[in-house]
């Protein structure tokens, strides 16, 4: 059994991963810290386990193996390196870190003590990632030459994100580096890392962090990749779309049924069926406890998805294009 302590409730998915912890036959929730007492006291009323004001001591506990790291942005290395060096397993929300030089910090961090670091990245596992993958393996879109992904919602308009999820300062941006972790990660795993970023990033209601951006991925062949994020967006459905030298593979508007048309194939639209789901980011993780082994996929795409994140935060600041290999490791 993985006896888990949870580290913050910031994050709105907080409470899910304290369900999937609960839910899971492997694991158990045995403590809570929070950087805000009174909501740490609340939860671990609300579930039963003891809280602990001081960070330092859950972690020291014998009787915690692993963490679930739902805290502000702007201190997941200062967790993560502390769980690691505690020799606590760590499950993060995603992102990693706002930067790839603090993602290199946790991961060494990691890799020292030998503990298993998985990172929520959920969309990468869906069914409909799997269907896509299957067309991608039988190369009848030929070759792929722009990904566009979007997803949004009306967070902002609708006033139900919590306030703390504006704050420049702990989340490292708004609704790119937030909801459009989902669609960032997607256009990486269909197309690859690209050569250099260009993002440009909206602010409808007014607030400090972008409501609404883009970003779009330069790569060495040609291809584009389009990411698209938003917290002002009604009726907005998540949307893939494939486009390649032999077809097109869409996704999500207005049904959530994959659909395909290539040369050589039927003039009509086909429907596809949806591949089975891979285990959630939270039972691998699990698993790689168990096992004793390493997430290494996950983590490389975590890693890349900051890089991303970061190249396309200083894109919008400075009205230009950053190249990747820019990014200060």
């Amino acid at each position: 059994m993985i006896r888990i302590g949870k580290i913050s409730y910031w994050h709105v998915h907080a409470d899910d991963y304290t369900r999937q912890a609960l839910e899971h036959p492997g694991t158990e929730l045995a403590a809570i810290w929070d950087e805000q007492p009174e909501r740490g006291q609340a939860k671990a009323e609300q579930y039963g386990v003891p809280y602990y004001a001081s960070l330092d001591e859950m972690l020291a506990q014998d009787g915690i193996d692993a963490v679930i790291v739902d805290a502000p942005t702007n201190i997941h290395r200062e967790v993560m390196v502390k769980a690691a060096k505690a020799g606590k397993h760590i499950f993060t929300e995603k992102v990693v870190a706002p930067t790839a030089k603090e993602v290199s910090e946790i991961l060494a961090a990691v890799r020292e003590a030998g503990v298993k670091l998985t990172v929520s990245l959920p969309r990468l596992y869906d069914g409909y990632t799997q269907t896509i993958d299957r067309v991608l393996r039988d190369g009848k879109l030929g070759k792929l030459t722009m990904a566009r992904v979007r997803l949004s919602h009306n967070g902002a308009t609708a006033n139900w994100l919590p306030p703390h999820f504006y704050s420049k300062e702990q989340c490292g941006g708004g609704a790119l580096i937030d909801l459009g972790c989902h669609p960032m990660y997607l256009v990486r795993h269909f197309l690859g890392m690209p050569e250099s970023v260009s993002a440009n990033f909206g602010y409808v209601t007014g607030k400090e962090v972008e409501d609404n951006a883009v970003s779009v991925l330069r790569y060495a062949d040609g291809a584009v990749g389009i990411v698209e994020a938003g917290f002002v967006n009604s009726h907005s459905p998540f949307s893939i779309e494939l486009h390649g030298t032999e077809g097109t593979l869409l996704y999500g508007f207005p049904d959530e049924v994959p659909v395909v048309r290539y040369n050589g194939g039927s003039d009509q639209w086909e429907k596809l069926q949806l591949d089975d789901r891979l285990p959630f980011a939270f039972s691998q993780w699990v698993e790689h406890v168990n096992q004793g082994t390493d997430a290494v996929e996950n983590i490389a795409a975590a890693v890349d998805l900051t890089k991303l994140m970061e190249a396309s935060t200083i894109s919008a600041a400075q009205g230009r294009a950053v190249r990747i290999d820019e990014l200060a490791e």
